[in-house]
């Protein structure tokens, strides 16, 4: 089995070279250097590769163990986790206020892309933290703040999302959790919740001192719908260490990610406090949602760069066939001698490579959005992020999902077995595109909600971008792609505006979106690449070109169906599927 390595060279060209630029303008980033940057990178990747990436295997074959009501996560997690905990990355780019380190928000997302790839499982628990911290910095009580923000901050207590229940899935207007008034304390209003939660990652673990839950639930006297939700913290042990009557009921059985803790939680009258307004839960709850979703891309980053890296490791090694045209004699060679399974590399490095640089450009949109001194560019920046979340979340974790396939493809029935790790890969990829919301709402979302924002100007933001990327060589067909992009854009938006269903339109347009902007970063690397050493630079470039000869032509296609008439392609009726 081929160990990770975290591509720091990668990493660090775009950094570099694509995004740094943005990065050096924000004031509160602005003592940040490239020396420091190296540093933070090489140590997580220390962690990464020496602690974390080791248990993976094992991990997945262990899995989580329900006893009673606790939950013991594989051999070596709880170390590792102490590991991370002890080492500050779980607040790496929190704010120094709240006890974190106080790097940029686009950080986060390169520790991110380290762990997926090591350990999809183990990356699980220190993301929804991330979220829960969010979330209550910017919804939450003081009272609340002070009681809980630090040892979240810290990794000390870990935090979960408790959305989902058995009737209530993607339609969270039917939750029944609810919440009654049960006094008060130095944190304000309390309540005891009670009902059911399915799917909850994190929802019991052995790694960290406490779990926060934040919670969806109704109060008495709310209105029906996703009007009448609200959010609440719900701590697994309460200030006074006394156990909440919050446990785990389950743990689910699942396809992968088996190192994670999946569970169904039940609330028996457990105590939590309300963060935020009333009956705008769902609203708070959006900026745990949001963010994940923004991480779940970087996760489906992560499997696309283990994928590729096990895949040429193998074919670099794997002999099989002999040189040559129709040549039957002679030694064998390694299967990277072969076209084809060029081919399939090469889709495997635009796969990972490209994912990396679109996650780490929205995600440096994000510090933009929060600290650039223009109210102007912190609103052009947010309104970007808006529009790429669902296309990140959607794209990068099919990306993931079609890497971890193709990488099985190259080892062949060597892949499918699980001595060789990969069909793991497969296994944990699948999930990236179901949670957060799957990857079809993501599309109905980008269509039927980012094309009205801001009176459908949210899309100009990506094209204005995309039209300053140099158009030459390879990428001379840019400009004829964007300018079909605007067409089936304002196509889409007159529909909408029509009330015409469009949303059985709405993956062929995000595919053709996804690869717009990745044809962007791509011209753009493909002009920054000799800045590389020599070497990298002709792999960074033939990449570049790989990218543009194949996916071109799949985003003009994408485009083409997306401009078609709901009716004329079989999607109007029920009755004809």
């Amino acid at each position: 089995m081929i160990d990770y390595q975290a591509p720091l060279t990668d990493m660090q060209f775009v950094l570099e070279h694509l995004v740094g630029e943005r990065l050096a303008g924000l004031a509160p980033f602005a003592a940040l250097d490239r020396e420091t940057i190296g540093a933070v990178l090489q140590e997580a990747a220390r962690l990464v590769e020496a602690e974390i990436a080791p248990l993976n295997a094992a991990g997945d074959r262990q899995g989580c163990r329900l006893q009673e009501t606790a939950v013991q996560t594989p051999a070596g997690f709880p170390a590792a986790y102490q590991a991370f905990v002890d080492g500050g990355w779980q607040g790496l780019s929190l704010p120094e206020v709240d006890g974190g380190q106080g790097l940029p928000y686009l950080y986060s997302h390169v520790l991110m892309d380290m762990l997926a790839a090591a350990n999809s499982a183990f990356s699980l628990y220190p993301m929804l933290t991330q979220s829960a911290c969010e979330a209550l910095r910017l919804h939450g009580s003081e009272a609340l703040r002070d009681r809980y923000l630090a040892t979240l901050t810290s990794g000390r207590f870990a935090g979960t999302m408790c959305l989902t229940e058995p009737q209530a899935g993607s339609d969270l207007s039917l939750i029944r959790t609810r919440a009654e008034p049960d006094g008060a304390d130095a944190a304000g209003p309390a309540y005891r919740l009670t009902g059911t939660k399915i799917f909850i990652t994190g929802g019991e673990q052995d790694l960290s001192e406490n779990i926060v839950h934040m919670v969806l639930a109704r109060l008495p006297d709310a209105p029906a719908g996703v009007e009448g939700i609200s959010l609440f913290l719900v701590p697994k042990l309460l200030p006074d260490g006394e156990r909440n009557a919050v446990y785990c009921r389950g743990l689910e059985q699942k396809m992968g990610i088996h190192g994670a803790s999946t569970c169904v939680m039940g609330f028996e009258g457990a105590r939590g406090w309300l963060v935020g307004e009333a009956n705008r839960g769902l609203r708070h709850m959006f900026t745990m949602m949001n963010l994940a979703r923004l991480a779940v891309g970087s996760q489906g980053l992560g499997i696309a760069e283990a994928a590729a890296q096990r895949a040429l490791g193998y074919a670099r090694e794997r002999l099989q066939g002999r040189p040559g045209k129709g040549q039957r004699t002679g030694e064998t060679v390694p299967i990277v001698a072969h076209a084809e399974v060029r081919r399939m590399l090469l889709r495997l490095r635009t796969g990972a490579e490209g994912a990396r640089m679109l996650a780490y450009d929205v995600a440096a949109e994000v510090d933009v959005a929060r600290h650039h001194a223009d109210p102007a560019r912190r609103e052009q920046a947010a309104g970007y992020v808006e529009l790429m979340t669902p296309i990140c979340k959607a794209g990068l974790t099919d990306i993931g999902l079609a890497n971890a396939s193709l990488a099985v493809q190259v080892y062949g029935g060597h892949g499918y077995i699980r001595d060789n790790g990969v069909e793991q890969l497969l296994r944990d990829a699948k999930i990236n595109c179901l949670y957060e919301g799957t990857n079809g709402i993501q599309a109905i979302d980008l269509v039927a909600r980012k094309l009205r924002l801001a009176d459908g100007a949210l899309p100009e933001i990506l094209f204005r971008r995309v039209a300053k990327a140099p158009a030459e060589g390879a990428f001379a067909p840019l400009p004829a792609l964007l300018a079909q992009a605007r067409e089936v854009t304002a196509r889409l938006q007159a529909r909408l505006a029509a009330g015409e269903d469009v949303t059985g339109l709405a993956y062929p347009y995000l595919e053709g979106m996804l690869r717009l902007a990745l044809a962007g970063q791509w011209a753009r690397a493909q002009q920054a690449a000799p800045a590389l050493a020599p070497a990298q630079a002709a792999r960074k470039q033939a990449a570049a070109v790989f990218f543009a000869r194949t996916e071109l032509a799949r985003a003009r296609a994408e485009f083409e169906i997306a401009a078609q008439d709901p009716a004329e392609c079989a999607l109007a009726d029920p009755a004809l599927v």
